[in-house]
């Protein structure tokens, strides 16, 4: 049986390398200095959160089941999306309204670590 958080923070992982290497390279000199700072800063929490959903798997797969980890795991990924996700639109099409979904990707991540750190006290 696979572990559902390994496969999307590897999927998520492999995402942040090509969303990395896309802003370093496809949009370099299409975006001002400004806008290709805030994407890089989605791809830098992408990748933090990406491995921090690797770690999720590794330790609901060491017998830590429990609902936490598991909240904790799906709220690492709805902040990659929120979080972001809302990044790298804001930096490609310039709509500055898209800052208000950042900070709800942000408590997404603060909140799932959370999670992830009461379990390991509980288990």
């Amino acid at each position: 049986m696979f572990n559902l958080f390994i496969v999307l923070g590897s999927i998520g992982a492999a995402l942040g390398v090509a969303l990395g290497a896309f802003g370093a390279h496809g949009l370099e000199g299409r975006l001002t200095e400004h806008y290709l700072k805030i994407y890089q800063t989605g791809v830098q929490y992408h990748m933090y959160h990406a491995l921090g959903l690797i770690m999720v798997g590794l330790i609901s797969s060491k017998g830590i089941e429990s609902s936490l980890v598991h909240w904790a795991g799906w709220l690492l990924v709805l902040g990659i999306i929120l979080f972001s996700g809302s990044l790298y639109i804001l930096a490609i099409t310039g709509i500055s309204k898209l800052g208000m979904i950042t900070p709800l990707g942000g408590l997404a991540f603060i909140v799932g670590w959370v999670l992830l750190a009461i379990s390991m006290f509980r288990a």
